[in-house]
């Protein structure tokens, strides 16, 4: 037959200070346990072709080919993270991002 233990009011106390206690060191010791990130900022049409120093029609003509964005209330928006992850997949691949453009070479005189 089980014997079963029930605490009593005082061993319930106990084991909760001693769970606070526990916390609050390791909140003194800058231990949250949790692993906290803050959300990636979206970034403007302006900004992101600034950082890549692109023309916007040359980010809209990437936009039709595949480069990630994301529309909120109508205004269109880039996370950093996801737009170089796109680019580095691209390198060595410039026809699929410019596949209208050709090329005019002028002869020299």
């Amino acid at each position: 037959m089980e014997t079963i233990m029930v605490p009593t009011e005082a061993d319930i106390k106990r084991w909760i200070k001693e769970a606070f206690q526990e916390c609050f060191e390791q909140l003194q010791q800058g231990d949250t346990g949790l692993n906290i990130t803050e959300p990636e900022q979206l970034l403007n049409r302006k900004e992101i072709a600034g950082m890549l120093r692109v023309s916007l029609v040359t980010l809209h003509e990437w936009m039709k080919t595949g480069l990630p964005f994301t529309k909120q209330g109508g205004r269109v928006y880039f996370l950093q993270s996801e737009v170089m992850r796109y680019l580095k997949k691209q390198q060595g691949k410039v026809r699929q991002m410019y596949p209208k453009q050709t090329v005019l070479v002028k002869k020299r005189a």
